[in-house]
């Protein structure tokens, strides 16, 4: 299957994209922090002949806008405009950490563009105030700045040091994304959580993997999760952290498929 790749306009910008052309539903994946759209390949490549997949390139990464030192801008709100853009409605949207949180908050916000929610271990956590917040965004600077100053082959080399357990595949995409990085691509979470995954009028399914072994998600969270809204059900994957599907492919497969299928 031929895959397109183009730019979508979205208030003060544009994303890229790569799109499958599939013959099923509308499937759009929103990536995590320092990753870009093709770091969704592997698992596009499983689920392609089934559906017309978006993987988008979130404001700051990948082929996408830059932003501008002071600008403010809203991820969840980039995942509508591209949506509204590429006149797409009733979508299955997925999201992996922040993407997942951007997934979140534009499927409460924007109920008519979607059907159905996939989070992979998003970040559920409280707001952080000023100072907490500025004390990540530096630290997240200075990460992006330690990026630019490796080649595409020490890159691959810190890829596949930090992720021993990562399929080859994995590290590529991983690698020319983290040179993609603009070093203000970090979000500032103006609503809770809880208030955006209540209002989800959607079936959403949580995937995360275990918290020993660096998930975000708790059992508590995901009780807490499926008390604040009915349509919410979680599969724990055994053997993986927050990088949910890179370190359990297999079993992350098994849970989300029959929630895709079901579309």
């Amino acid at each position: 299957m031929t895959w397109t790749s183009g730019l979508v306009d979205v208030t003060d910008g544009q994303l890229a994209f790569h799109r499958t052309g599939g013959p099923g539903p509308v499937l759009v994946l929103s990536h995590g922090l320092t990753d870009n759209g093709l770091c969704w390949k592997r698992f596009v490549a499983a689920v392609e002949d089934r559906f017309d997949t978006i993987m988008l390139d979130a404001r700051g990464h990948g082929r996408s806008s830059r932003i501008a030192d002071g600008q403010s801008f809203d991820p969840a709100r980039d995942i509508a405009d591209a949506l509204v853009g590429l006149g797409i409605s009733g979508a299955i949207v997925m999201g992996h950490s922040v993407g997942a949180r951007a997934t979140m908050d534009m499927a409460a916000a924007r109920p008519d563009l979607v059907s159905r929610v996939i989070l992979e271990d998003p970040p559920l956590m409280p707001l952080l105030d000023g100072p907490a917040q500025e004390k990540r965004r530096t630290g997240f600077r200075r990460q992006v700045d330690a990026y630019g100053q490796m080649t595409g082959t020490e890159l691959l080399a810190l890829g596949r040091k930090s992720h021993p357990t990562w399929g080859e595949d994995e590290f590529p995409a991983w690698a020319q994304a983290k040179s993609q990085v603009d070093p203000n691509a970090l979000p500032n979470y103006l609503i809770p959580w809880r208030d955006s995954l209540a209002k989800i009028q959607a079936p959403t399914l949580i995937v995360h993997g275990e918290a020993g072994m660096g998930s975000l998600v708790s059992s508590d969270l995901t009780l807490e999760a499926r008390g604040l809204n009915a349509l919410v059900v979680t599969a724990e994957i055994a053997g993986a952290g927050h990088n949910t599907r890179r370190e359990n492919f297999e079993g992350y497969l098994d849970a989300v498929s029959p929630f895709l299928d079901a579309a």
